[in-house]
């Protein structure tokens, strides 16, 4: 009999897989405190559904907050192996409206919408054996997902755990992730911090991570599939650590939610719009309503590429149409979307779009 892979998620008969298209709410059933400003949430559907998902997805969540609606997607935490909850692990953002909202107002009992898990920064489907996960701050949580998977199948994959944190106060999953390095020697965790707790001398790897302790933690990284996930500057050093060291990059992924600044492919997107806007183009105008804006779109430019070329900081993460995290009302006009499952039909019909891969067809007015 052909054995399921357990790296892409459970297999269960005779249950029901929860639909959002049916029931998008999902109630809070704990909240759990991970260091001084880490909460995991442990979300369940409200009648008697599982979670089908892989290492490495995400969620986006519904927020209702001051009267006004916000996205954001979240990375699961939890192993596909454990389908009765999901968890997302939340790191208190300074200034951040929906981390702080969570931290101080969120408690169990209390229900959010949410879209179907989505993503393909996983390692599902890989027949690779030797994997190295590297991590720093909240960009643990997908690596966690994976190694708590690795954990509950007893696979014999060979996994270096690499995780990079400020103190040892800061350290997520600490606990666990040593107990299960102790548990199942093929999981092997490595912290490094860059400087004390106060209440704790740090004795093992100190700084950042480089090069030299690459080599020193992990000798045969070249022989591995590398998962790398963590804050914009750790991604980028890490990046170019690998890349002077001769590795193979087509083994090496990387996933990185940033909703301050344009991930690459929208930064390279916006080049290629800037050379081609010197051709004879329609040019609409868009209307932002909350703040009374009004800019001009070429027709073959996204409208979130020219509202943050007017200076406009709008929501946003994939810039694929993937998370659903700029989701906006379009009071008036017409436009041209070109989504990867990040809305959905319902919604749609309702005047909703995803401005990150919308393109005006028409003057606009969009709810923003």
């Amino acid at each position: 009999m052909d054995m399921p892979d357990p790296k892409t998620g459970p297999v269960p008969t005779g249950y029901f897989r929860w639909e959002p298209e049916e029931d998008d709410v999902l109630i809070c059933r704990a909240v759990r405190d991970e260091t001084h400003d880490v909460k995991t949430f442990v979300f369940a559907p409200r009648f008697k559904r599982q979670f089908e998902f892989v290492s490495g997805q995400f969620l986006t969540f519904e927020f209702e907050i001051g009267g006004e609606t916000i996205h954001r997607c979240y990375t699961i935490s939890s192993p596909p192996s454990r389908p009765d909850t999901v968890t997302i692990t939340v790191k208190r953002v300074p200034g951040g409206p929906i981390s702080n909202w969570l931290h101080d107002e969120f408690r169990p009992g209390m229900m959010l919408r949410c879209t179907i898990p989505m993503g393909d920064f996983s390692w599902a489907g890989m027949q690779d054996q030797k994997f190295l996960f590297l991590s720093g701050g909240s960009g643990i949580t997908p690596m966690m997902s994976m190694a708590r998977s690795a954990f509950d199948h007893a696979l014999v994959s060979d996994i270096e755990f690499i995780h990079a944190a400020r103190t040892p106060a800061d350290i997520i999953f600490r606990d666990e992730l040593e107990f299960m390095g102790k548990r199942n020697h093929s999981i092997k965790p490595t912290f490094i911090c860059e400087d004390d707790a106060v209440f704790e001398r740090w004795p093992g790897f100190r700084g950042r991570f480089d090069r030299a302790k690459l080599e020193m933690i992990c000798p045969d990284f070249k022989e591995r599939v590398v998962f790398t996930c963590g804050p914009a500057p750790f991604m980028k050093a890490a990046r170019r650590i690998f890349e002077d060291c001769g590795f193979d990059m087509s083994r090496y992924h990387q996933e990185s939610f940033n909703f301050d600044s344009f991930t690459e492919e929208a930064q390279d997107e916006i080049n290629v719009a800037t050379e081609i806007i010197e051709t004879p183009l329609t040019i609409f105008q868009i209307e932002f309503t909350k703040s009374g804006r009004v800019v001009e779109c070429p027709e073959n430019m996204t409208v979130l590429e020219a509202a943050r070329r007017a200076g406009l900081r709008l929501p946003s993460s994939c810039s694929k149409g993937l998370c659903g995290t700029c989701k906006s009302n379009v009071k008036a006009g017409t436009l041209d979307m070109q989504h990867s499952g990040g809305i959905r039909q319902r919604e749609i019909d309702a005047g909703k779009a995803l401005l990150c891969c919308s393109k005006p067809t028409s003057d606009l007015v969009i709810e923003r």
